[in-house]
């Protein structure tokens, strides 16, 4: 072995293989062979596509599931509707949306009186046709504002005003006006979902919902304001997680252990968690006159929750194909979807969940003032398969939109038009369609068993001579093909594209995994930005 001084080269005696592995954490490794001829390749066999025509681009306010046949998630994923249009088909087949990929339905989706009561205490003997881990709700800091007065929830310098809960009041004695008005109460009244569902359990109440995602969004606030808003998330997230059943998961939008905002940068990739998930709670000088308790000290959010939730919504320049994505500072749709799950995975072991969403989010970007724009067909296909490609747990898919009627005239109000019912949903069948290819064809592979290799897909581009393990931001930068990979005993599932390039475009890459006994070996030729789906058995090596 010699040392040089950008890194190690290592010779493996016997096997025709140097390897060259940089000191810098944001390099890859490469591996280059010097001789003897490429072992014999496997052909993968191709996932099929679904043969269906899009919702045309002039109908609006409507799209079909029907476009794909009967398939469920694995149990090991979760997957909340919280989209438009369930309206369009909910009242005639409930279930359609769980027959299409989806495990769990947001209470702002579901469909009343059968799945959620919403008009006062259920008939007796009623009980929800859904099951607990079919139940979400998306908690929004208008619960926290609006129903307890917590101004906190809008605007977090207000962490040291905010009473955790008021003293017990003393035996005949009414109780304190204010004692509605606290963190306490806000977060044991959550206790109260199991009414909707009618099973709350005899003598008392547990939250029954499989899943609560609080999206409060106020977790930016002054450094001198960070301990108080440390002790303020951590208590909220103990005391919900004490009024709901023990098979309810609890998590937030916010705070995430990173956030890189959609440009997966190489500078993300040195990245340390952020402090709102790892602050423990402190005393402060007023914290017990406000009824903070002692058993939350020396504990953190990070430690209570049950999920992180890394994710990034889309600007319109992440679906622009005309200009140029390469940069290490340019917006690019893939190398956010990956990077940032590959930042956050290695900063926490928590189970992840990333909020999906269509449309582009409202931005100061170039022509992302409304959320009018959709998803390309291959973006949106390519959610649907890629993400789940980084072993993430879950994915809520959300819109800021909830029923869609079909067919509208267009408003005439310049600044509504493209929103809502105005929108085309074709992005919506993209999407079912990658959850589709992915999970009708391979859900065998996601049993609990497989390995997710990430970074550690090794790829040739220069057939055969050169090996690389790069991760997203490597991938963008150096404009090569991306493709990830599932390993689950000898079985070998692929996903590759070329991310925005044009139609007439091909490309070629080769992926090898040469580990555990096995040695494959595979070329993909990919056409435009389509997004191959591949798999095959590997065989073992004869070395």
């Amino acid at each position: 072995m010699k040392v040089l001084a950008l890194g190690l080269v290592i010779s493996l005696a016997g096997t025709g293989y140097w390897y060259w592995q940089s000191n810098e954490s944001n390099m890859a490794v490469k591996a280059v062979r010097l001789q003897g001829p490429l072992p014999a390749q496997t052909t993968l066999a191709p996932t099929p596509r679904s043969r269906f025509i899009p919702t045309p681009s002039t109908r609006r306010g409507f799209y079909s599931l029907d476009i794909v046949s009967d398939f469920t998630l694995p149990a090991t994923k979760t997957l909340t509707f919280c989209g438009a249009g369930r309206n369009l088909y909910g009242q005639q087949d409930r279930t359609k949306i769980f027959r299409r990929g989806f495990s769990a339905v947001d209470q702002t989706r579901m469909v009343p009186g059968v799945e959620v009561w919403k008009d006062g205490f259920p008939a007796k003997g009623w009980k929800s046709a859904l099951q607990l881990s079919q139940r979400a709700w998306i908690v929004y800091r208008g619960y926290f504002r609006d129903a307890f007065g917590l101004t906190w929830a809008e605007n977090s310098e207000k962490a040291g005003e905010t009473l955790y809960r008021t003293p017990p009041a003393a035996p005949g004695a009414r109780p304190s006006p204010q004692s509605r008005n606290t963190l306490f109460q806000a977060s044991t009244e959550l206790s109260g979902g199991c009414f909707g569902f009618g099973d709350c359990p005899p003598g008392g109440m547990k939250n029954t919902y499989g899943f609560i995602f609080l999206d409060i969004e106020n977790d930016n606030t002054s450094v001198g304001n960070r301990q108080e808003q440390a002790n303020l998330y951590t208590y909220m997230i103990k005391t919900i997680k004490e009024n709901v059943s023990p098979q309810t998961q609890v998590g937030s939008i916010a705070p995430v252990l990173h956030n890189s905002v959609g440009y997966s940068r190489a500078e993300d990739y040195k990245a340390t968690p952020e402090w709102l998930w790892t602050m423990p709670a402190r005393h402060t000088n007023n914290s017990r006159q406000r009824g903070m308790p002692d058993d939350i000290v020396g504990k953190s959010f990070g430690d209570y929750a049950d999920f992180q939730m890394p994710g990034t919504y889309y600007v319109y320049p992440d679906f622009d194909y005309s200009i140029r994505h390469t940069g290490d500072g340019d917006r690019h749709w893939l190398a956010a979807l990956l990077g940032e799950q590959e930042v956050n995975m290695k900063l926490s072991p928590k189970k992840r969940i990333a909020w999906h969403w269509l449309f582009n989010t409202q931005s100061e970007l170039p022509n992302s003032s409304k959320a009018e724009h959709a998803a390309p067909p291959a973006v949106a296909e390519g959610m649907g398969i890629f993400y789940w490609f980084t072993g993430a747990y879950g994915a809520l898919f959300w819109d800021d939109h909830t029923d869609l009627v079909p067919d509208q005239p267009s408003p005439n109000d310049p600044n509504q038009k493209g929103l809502g019912n105005d929108r085309n949903y074709a992005c919506y069948e993209h999407y079912v369609h990658g959850l589709w290819r992915l999970f009708k064809h391979h859900s065998d592979l996601f049993n609990g068993r497989e390995t997710y290799l990430n970074e550690a897909t090794e790829c040739s581009y220069d057939g055969g001579q050169t090996w690389y393990k790069y991760n997203a931001n490597q991938l963008k930068t150096r404009d090569v093909p991306f493709v990830r990979a599932i390993v689950n005993g000898n079985q070998i599932l692929i996903a590759a594209t070329r991310a925005y390039a044009q139609q007439n475009q091909t490309s070629k890459v080769m992926m090898r995994y040469v580990q555990n006994g096995y040695s494959f070996y595979t070329t993909i030729t990919l056409k435009g930005d389509e997004i191959y789906l591949g798999r095959a058995s590997m065989g073992r090596s004869n070395k």
